[in-house]
C-alpha cells in the first residue's frame, strides 16, 4: 500500500501561485496529479516517473511545474499564474509499475485537496 497525504490547496486570486506537496509512506515508480472540477472528469494534471519521464497537459504547460523528490517520496506541483478555470479537486497518484498518466492506470488515490482560483 503507498498511502498519498496531499497538502497545500486553498484559495487565490487569479494569477497567483499554490505549490501542492504529496507525501507517499512508500515506494512508487510513478506519482502524478489529477484534477477534477464540478461535473467534469478527472484529467490528468502532470506525471512523473523514478526515470524521469515527464508527461504534462497543454492546458498547464509553461505555468505548472511538477518536482519529485525522490529521497522523501515526495512529490510537488508548482502553479503559477493560476486561472479560475484551474479550479478543482487536486488528487495526487501513485503506481509501483508501468505510467500514472490516465485514470485506468492508477491504483492509489489521495484524498485530494481543493484548489479555488476567483477572477
Amino acid at each position: 500500500e503507498v498511502p498519498l497525504v496531499e497538502s497545500g490547496g486553498g484559495s487565490v486570486q487569479a494569477g497567483g501561485s499554490l505549490r501542492l506537496s504529496c507525501v507517499a509512506s512508500g515506494y512508487a515508480y510513478c506519482m502524478a496529479w489529477f484534477r477534477q472540477a464540478p461535473g467534469k472528469e478527472r484529467e490528468v494534471v502532470a506525471a512523473m516517473d523514478t526515470d524521469g519521464t515527464t508527461n504534462v497537459a497543454e492546458s498547464v504547460k509553461g505555468r505548472f511545474t511538477i518536482v519529485l523528490d525522490f529521497a522523501k517520496q515526495t512529490l510537488y506541483l508548482l502553479m503559477n499564474s493560476l486561472k479560475p478555470e484551474d479550479t478543482a479537486m487536486y488528487y495526487c497518484a501513485a503506481a509501483y509499475e508501468g505510467g500514472c498518466s490516465t485514470v485506468g492506470s492508477v491504483p492509489y488515490w489521495g484524498r485530494g485537496t481543493q484548489v479555488t482560483v476567483s477572477s
